[in-house]
């Protein structure tokens, strides 16, 4: 038998292994020899469908929630094997709880995960409600998965009424406008479609809409095609009329499996509110642009991200998230926050492993600014909570439209037969809401559903620079802290 020369994973060639064991194998066993040798060459190694979850069952991620160590907010510490989009998993469970996040630090380089995360609740105080613990150990421990049995994302919000499958999802984007939602609410009620859960975000003078909704009839999720398609072009039709042919505004039927306030960054990218065109800037948000900056750590190969903008709700989530649909990925991190401003030094790399040019830094210093202002919110919120009915909201925009206002964010929760919606409002000119405006909306809205209304806190000073400068990344230094932490 005639054996070719191949090159084996050891730089050893086939040929030579075989002449090498010519003397150890006995003539009459040299021919199962080179079948079996023949066999191992040519086909592909085995691998068990289990080994890549190998690594999870010999070391499950650890999860501890301490309340002793810190006098003023729990901490969430998170141990595990390190996996792509894990910090996102990790940062999405906190912010879906409505957890403040006032420190935290970040590692990752290498095969293992450690955070430590300081939190509170709404209220400031530490977690101490059971469910919430359990909640946080069961998603993040070694049984959890962001990912329900059936595949869809825990997106934060509640729909009670139905079960998972019962409803369509409706995305849109456009260019935004006095009365855009009155008039989608409008159309959805026309058709007999009832709305479950819903968001919406303008930025940049455009918009995106995400819809969960069903039949008004079946409390099913619509399966007429033709219902749907009308639907679908009556809302075409809106954008079309607001000169969004260039722009790409579009009405698509979503996925559940994207996580809602993920998939909303990744709709609001699309449409490119992080461009401006010069024409239609928004007045009110200009005083509070986040400073962001990006250094070269040359000797540890990594792009530095420093931050500094006004602190909220979900910040660290909006940045993680970005730069995750962004492909990049957090090695380390540091985040604190002095209650009115935030300061994130991220220390990053593209998945292939590369640093930023300059080109790409001017562009992730838009899309950046762009996630964090997306959230950002002045004027009035309204609040407002009553039996849920089709035709709820088209009633309650069409007031607000009527009124002068304009939406700039919403969120529209459905729990049992009770529609909880919060609206962020201010005036359609730009000029701050008036109280007997407040006062009519009182005497209108709150004759059949019970109103809140809120004063959004403004910033008064423009955030500074922190005055990091160029950074010579020290791995010692950031152990510390994070051991101090601990």
């Amino acid at each position: 038998m005639k054996i070719s020369r191949r090159c084996s994973f050891a730089n050893q060639s086939a040929y030579d292994v075989t002449e090498c064991t010519k003397a150890l194998i006995p003539e009459r066993r040299r021919r199962k020899y080179y079948c079996l040798h023949f066999t191992m060459v040519h086909t592909w190694p085995y691998f068990d469908p289990d080994y890549e979850n190998l690594s999870k069952y010999m070391n499950p991620p650890r999860v501890c929630i301490d309340n002793s160590s810190c006098n003023e907010c729990t901490l969430v510490k998170v141990d595990s094997v390190n996996k792509p989009g894990i910090l996102l998993e990790v940062v999405q469970v906190l912010s879906d709880l409505d957890l403040a996040i006032s420190k935290a630090y970040i590692t990752s380089d290498g095969l293992w995960f450690m955070d430590v995360f300081h939190v509170t609740d709404q209220q400031g105080g530490k977690i101490t409600d059971t469910k919430t613990i359990e909640h946080i150990e069961k998603a993040l421990g070694p049984d959890g998965d962001i990912l329900d049995i059936k595949g869809s994302t825990w997106s934060g919000k509640a729909v009670g009424m139905h079960s998972i499958g019962d409803y369509n999802i409706i995305e849109l984007i456009g260019t935004d406008g006095p009365g855009l939602l009155s008039e989608i609410f409008a159309v959805l009620a026309n058709l007999h479609f009832n709305v479950l859960v819903a968001e919406v975000w303008t930025h940049n003078m455009r918009v995106a809409c995400v819809f969960y909704v069903n039949d008004e009839a079946t409390s099913q999720a619509v399966s007429d095609l033709n219902q749907l398609s009308i639907m679908e072009q009556q809302l075409n039709n809106l954008l079309r009329a607001r000169g969004d042919d260039v722009r790409g505004a579009r009405t698509n039927f979503g996925m559940s499996s994207i996580h809602l306030g993920r998939r909303l960054h990744q709709l609001m990218f699309a449409n490119k509110d992080y461009e401006s065109d010069g024409k239609q800037e928004e007045k009110s948000k200009t005083a509070i642009k986040p400073v962001i900056t990006i250094d070269r750590c040359e000797d540890k190969g990594y792009s530095v991200v420093n931050i500094r903008c006004k602190d909220r709700s979900k910040l660290l989530f909006d940045i993680v998230c970005t730069l995750t649909d962004l492909q990049f990925v957090v090695f380390h991190a540091s985040v604190s926050s002095d209650d009115l401003y935030a300061t994130q030094e991220l220390y990053i790399r593209h998945k292939d492993g590369c640093m930023l040019d300059t080109r790409e830094g001017k562009e992730m210093v838009k899309c950046l600014e762009a996630a964090i202002l997306r959230r950002v919110t002045e004027g009035f919120s309204l609040e407002i909570c009553g039996r849920d009915r089709v035709g709820l909201l088209s009633d309650v925009t069409r007031i607000l439209r009527e009124q002068g206002l304009s939406v700039t964010r919403a969120e529209l929760t459905t729990i049992g037969e009770q529609a909880m919606n919060v609206f962020y409002v201010r005036d359609a000119s730009g000029n701050p809401v008036e109280m007997k405006m407040v006062e009519a909306l009182r005497r209108e809205i709150g004759q059949t559903v019970m109103l809140n209304v809120k004063r959004v806190p403004s910033s008064v000073k423009p955030p500074k620079s922190s005055g990091l400068s160029k950074t010579s990344f020290s791995f010692g230094s950031f152990l510390g802290r994070f051991l101090h932490s601990t």
